[in-house]
């Protein structure tokens, strides 16, 4: 590790650097493009958010199936795939003739995703040194917020000037480099649980039980819905004790059981993106909805968070290298639940200078939180884990996202159910703010579970 050249560092810390930026772009960019998108399939408020839930499901389902092939078979030949899976699956995104097929081309999409994530912070683990992780892995964070923030801002006038195409095909040319470069200057491989056997029917077993279980969620408080989500749960129950039969599982589940740190720092993560992942989504209609601005114009007021997260990120990256990062990320999910009682008393008279201050106050403490908890978790395991860590930490995420996703789109449909937002501003207010509150309650516990982790220190 020490011999490795510092410029070979910082390729690779560049391609995954570029490739934190894309992928959240991709995700976030699309829910300012939403009512657009909904105008041109004729789309409900579900069948928009499946537009954005259609990624994010995907993804989560396959992060830890791939993240321990790619320990096995090379980190960086699945990074290599994904990227490939990503460029020509935004190509097909940008040619969907149907709404319909837009979500079946996101969900490959996502897939793509799953191979980048689930390898990009544990090839930046394995290249770097302990004491120089945190700052690197601060870096990566940052580079993902700098996708969220130019998301709604870019994204707002690509679908304002260009249509929400363009959003998509805007992403090729920067995934093309990144295979480019990967292909061409990185030469060395990552896989150091090589020879171990991959656990097929685990995969399986755990694809169909997450995708159920997920999927139910969603679509709740429908019957078969919640027998759908239970069928979901008891295959995961399943899946355990499949796993821990196994010398090779594709998840250590002692990972959990035996090592407190790495345990609670994912229940921490899997909180703090549940209930903070679908403020854009809402935000985004809200201020289209309610307060009629443009995609532009409500773009350019959303970048305040994620603008303000990759400041502090990359701040808070640094002092996890020193400090102990418990500490770090609850101080972090403290400031979250502020921001998001703020946000529960927004109104038609709402002004636009409170949004922007509770936006920067929810992405200070997103930024606060993130990379501490993120290098605690990559700190906490062997070397022959981190493409498994690398991925829990990824599935924490997007698990999370889903289910901000789905409490959100399960109050939507209770307040509005599948009608248009514009023929339901009163309810759709209602059901915003009930959202918020609800996220509130869920934060307080995540505050709790970062603190219960126990005191650790960097390596």
């Amino acid at each position: 590790m020490n011999s490795r050249s510092k410029t070979s560092r910082s390729l690779i810390l560049f391609v995954v650097i570029l490739t934190s930026f894309i992928n959240p772009f991709l995700g976030a960019s699309i829910n300012i493009a939403l009512p657009s998108i909904s105008e041109d399939f004729s789309l409900g408020a579900v069948g928009m958010s499946w537009v954005a839930m259609a990624f994010l499901l995907s993804s989560a389902v396959f992060l830890v199936p791939l993240g321990k092939l790619a320990d096995i078979k090379g980190r960086k030949r699945i990074f290599f795939i994904g990227n490939i899976i990503i460029a020509l699956s935004s190509i097909f995104c940008a040619l969907s003739p149907s709404g319909g097929m837009l979500i079946i081309f996101r969900a490959f999409q996502g897939i793509g995703s799953a191979m980048v994530f689930g390898t990009g912070v544990a090839i930046i683990s394995s290249v770097y040194p302990p004491k120089e992780r945190g700052k690197a892995i601060g870096i990566t964070v940052t580079s993902v917020y700098i996708g969220l923030s130019l998301a709604p801002f870019l994204g707002g006038i690509l679908t304002q000037y260009l249509g929400w195409r363009s959003i998509f095909y805007a992403t090729v040319p920067f995934e093309l480099l990144v295979i480019w470069i990967t292909w061409r200057y990185i030469k060395e491989e990552w896989a150091d649980a090589k020879g171990e056997k991959f656990d097929l029917w685990g995969s399986i077993i755990y694809l169909f039980s997450m995708s159920a279980f997920m999927f139910g969620f969603s679509r709740l408080p429908e019957l078969s819905a919640i027998v759908l989500a239970a069928l979901g749960l008891l295959g995961l129950f399943g899946f355990v004790i499949h796993e821990m039969k196994l010398l090779s599982p594709i998840f250590n589940i002692r990972l959990l059981t035996s090592n407190r740190l790495f345990a609670f720092s994912n229940l921490a993560a899997l909180i703090n993106y549940a209930t903070t992942f679908a403020i854009t989504f809402l935000l985004s209609l809200y201020l289209q909805y309610v307060l009629g601005l443009s995609p532009r114009d409500a773009g350019m007021i959303l970048i305040a968070q994620p603008v303000m997260m990759a400041v502090v990120a990359s701040i808070s990256g640094k002092l996890s290298d020193r400090h102990d990062p418990r500490i770090l990320s609850s101080i972090g999910m403290g400031i979250i639940v502020g921001g998001l009682i703020m946000l529960s008393f927004l109104s038609e008279q709402s002004s636009i200078t409170y949004l922007v201050v509770i936006l920067a106050v929810v992405g200070f403490g997103f930024g606060m939180f993130s990379s501490p908890n993120t290098n605690a978790i990559m700190g906490s395991v062997d070397r022959k884990y981190l493409g498994v860590a690398s991925a829990t930490v990824g599935t924490m995420r997007l698990t999370g996202q889903m289910m901000s996703m789905g409490i959100a789109t399960l109050i939507l449909r209770v307040f509005i159910g599948n009608n248009p937002i514009s023929q339901y501003a009163a309810g759709f207010l209602t059901s915003m703010r009930t959202t918020f509150m609800v996220f509130v309650g869920l934060c307080i516990l995540g505050v709790f579970a970062s603190l219960a982790r126990g005191k650790s220190s960097p390596d």
